[in-house]
């Protein structure tokens, strides 16, 4: 692979950078503090996103997309991360529908929905796969769509489903044959957000991620016509864990770039700061801190833009994206925790951005598979030809 970007990556990398310097930045503490207008403001920066083409980074232009890829995409993902990640998980989630709708939809359901997730009709789109007893392990999900002449009817309820509550569509996946071997009866279906079927429970109240809503999805007795069913009957398992996978090149971006925002704004304050008569930047203690920070983030970059080129040129990439979620998440935590660190009791005051960095941070070493998931992944692959 070429290290290099190519003009129009480095294009679309400085486009995300400038707009979250100028647009995200001074919206993100507002935001995660709910202060009135934040959310106005926020789902304002979608449009505009839309507008710029950051909804539909790996889709077709025939379909409204950008047609940019996977690289384009992460590089994206990590710059808008460093403004505002509860903005940037939002891209990252709708980047994902959109993915999965190009990839296994009709003809039909690509020209209805893409559009209108790439140009901002929809200001963002949800991914319905969590519940209760199904996160991990999507095989042993209990939401049910059971066949009812023409139409399918679902009932279950789906957990910490991002961007729930201003999603215009929701990707949906549903048990369609209870009998069947676990994983092999689970379909997907598309469900439009106005469906009367559908209620959206409140947001829930989390520890960071708080300007990104997260809600519980609640389907009872929804009716969607059979040509709503996404890929084909009791196909969806596969489609999961496919999208699951490419899933964690977002998440791992999401973690570099607000690690990457820590340490830039500890470096900055090691030039400020003075004890001992001289600025604390001189302390070799703390030099070593940052060298081994921003060395371990330019590796997590690395290793991110190596499974964001696998997936782009259609090779396997299922263990180099769990690689790259593993070790960029992890790094990304410790970098936020040494950059509070080195700032010293400012770093723990919310005046700072430190704080709000450190809470966000942290799910990203739980979200589309935990650390102790992506260990598993990885595991599983070494060991195939062996066990």
């Amino acid at each position: 692979m070429k290290l290099a970007l190519t003009e129009e990556q480095q294009l679309i990398q400085d486009t995300a950078k400038n707009f979250a310097e100028t647009e995200l930045v001074p919206n993100a503490a507002p935001l995660d503090e709910h202060q009135p207008g934040s959310r106005d403001t926020f789902l304002s920066n979608l449009n505009k996103l839309a507008q710029l083409g950051f909804m539909g980074l790996n889709v077709g232009a025939e379909h409204g997309g950008s047609e940019a890829g996977v690289v384009a995409f992460s590089c994206a993902i990590t710059e808008l991360a460093r403004g505002c990640s509860a903005t940037a998980v939002t891209v990252s989630v709708t980047n994902m529908v959109a993915e999965v709708i190009e990839s296994v939809g009709s003809d039909e359901q690509k020209a209805y929905y893409l559009p209108k997730i790439c140009e901002g009709t929809y200001p963002a789109a949800g991914f319905c796969l969590t519940e209760n007893s199904a996160g991990s392990d999507p095989a042993n999900m209990k939401t049910r769509a059971i066949r009812d002449g023409d139409d399918w009817v679902i009932t279950g309820n789906k957990l910490y489903i991002t961007s729930a509550e201003y999603a215009g569509c929701f990707v949906v996946w549903a048990v369609t044959d209870g009998d069947a071997k676990r994983g092999k009866g689970i379909s997907c279906f598309l469900v439009e957000a106005d469906n009367p079927g559908i209620e959206i429970a409140k947001a829930e109240e989390k520890m960071g991620q708080r300007g990104s809503a997260t809600n519980e999805v609640i389907f009872t007795n929804c009716r969607v016509p059979a040509s709503a069913m996404l890929g084909n009957e009791n196909q969806g398992y596969a489609i999961a864990v496919g999208e699951l996978a490419g899933g964690r090149i977002g998440v791992g971006s999401l973690a570099l770039g607000i690690g990457l925002a820590a340490m830039d704004y500890a470096r900055n304050y090691l030039g400020e700061r003075e004890q001992f008569g001289q600025k604390i930047g001189n302390f070799q203690g703390l030099q070593w801190m940052l060298a081994d920070r921003y060395t371990e983030l330019e590796a997590a970059r690395l290793l991110l833009m190596q499974a964001a080129y696998l997936k782009e040129n259609k090779q396997d990439f299922g263990s180099a994206a769990s690689m790259a979620k593993l070790f960029a998440s992890e790094k990304a935590n410790d970098a936020c925790y040494s950059a509070l660190q080195m700032m010293g009791g400012a770093g723990y005051i919310r005046e700072y951005p430190l704080e709000r960095h450190a809470r966000d941070v942290r799910i990203t070493s739980i979200y589309e598979g935990t650390s102790e998931v992506q260990r598993l992944i990885i595991a599983r692959g070494l060991l195939k030809d062996i066990l």
